[in-house]
Formats: C-alpha cells, sequence, structure tokens
C-alpha cells in the first residue's frame, strides 16, 4: 500500500519566527510578573479572589512556560 503523500508544510519566514519568539518572552514576562504579584498578595486580598494561601503560592511557583 502506497504511503499518502501530503503537500508540505510552507517554511516559516525567519521574521514570523522571530515575532513568535518574541510574542512568547513577552507572555512569559507577563506571567512571572502577575505570579509574583499574585504571591505578595494579602490574605483579604486573597479571599476576595477566592483562593487559599497554598493555592496562591503554588501558582506563584510555577515556571512562566506552564500555563
Amino acid at each position: 500500500m502506497p504511503t499518502p503523500t501530503w503537500p508540505a508544510p510552507a517554511p516559516r519566514r525567519p521574521a514570523a519566527i522571530w515575532r513568535g519568539m518574541l510574542r512568547w518572552l513577552a507572555l512569559c514576562c507577563r506571567r512571572h510578573r502577575t505570579r509574583a504579584a499574585l504571591g505578595e498578595l494579602d490574605a483579604h486580598l486573597r479571599r476576595d479572589l477566592g483562593l487559599t494561601e497554598g493555592e496562591a503560592a503554588r501558582e506563584a511557583r510555577k515556571p512562566c512556560w506552564r500555563a
């Protein structure tokens, strides 16, 4: 049985690759800042968000590449 042939995907242009990498880096920076701020919240603000201290600490420890 012959193997099916599909058209090869078009190669991405270098500019598109760089844009994608910069978007990912910006996302990582935003996640780092928001998680750091979450780790510094007072108890009453965490309660307003519906988070326990453990949940906030666990989220604050996550690396930036994890959603």
